[in-house]
């Protein structure tokens, strides 16, 4: 099964518009009690999260998982630090990749693989404003085309 596939549950627009993926990982996550029945209801934000390296293990921080209504006293911190997990080479990988100027990593997807909760990571290099700029050019330039190209259809 190729990365990124499953039942997706959340995505991040906004780190495609922000940054220029270069390259992308796999991640199993660490949970707590509740939090995976409130992952595969859906609710989760991945929006302002980011990843950063620590004692040579990757975190994931500023991911919102919602508390699950049930939970009661089991319920966890919706903003906690959660580990990821990610094979030793590719820790290292990152290690030297994110240490450049520029590059961060940001997740891009959460989704449900197998039954486990998995989160796609991509190393990411902020674009400029006018990168941006080009991006939406481009993006309504397509849309213009497939709107024409549907329009003749009709005809």
């Amino acid at each position: 099964m190729p990365k990124g596939t499953g039942k997706m549950v959340a995505q991040n627009k906004k780190a495609y518009h922000d940054y220029a993926i270069e390259e992308t990982y796999e991640a199993g996550i660490v949970l707590q009690g509740t939090e995976i029945k409130s992952i595969r209801a859906g609710k989760v934000n991945l929006k302002d999260s980011y990843a950063r390296i620590q004692n040579n293990e990757l975190f994931l921080f500023g991911m919102h998982v919602s508390p699950y209504e049930q939970g009661n006293r089991y319920n966890h911190d919706p903003l906690r630090t959660r580990k990821l997990l990610l094979h030793r080479k590719e820790i290292s990988k990152l290690i030297g990749e994110s240490k450049e100027v520029g590059y961060s990593i940001v997740p891009l997807k959460m989704y449900l693989k197998n039954g486990y909760a998995k989160v796609l990571i991509g190393l990411a290099r902020g674009k400029k404003k006018y990168d941006k700029r080009e991006d939406l050019k481009k993006k309504e330039a397509k849309r213009e085309v497939e709107r024409a190209f549907r329009e003749r259809q009709k005809m």
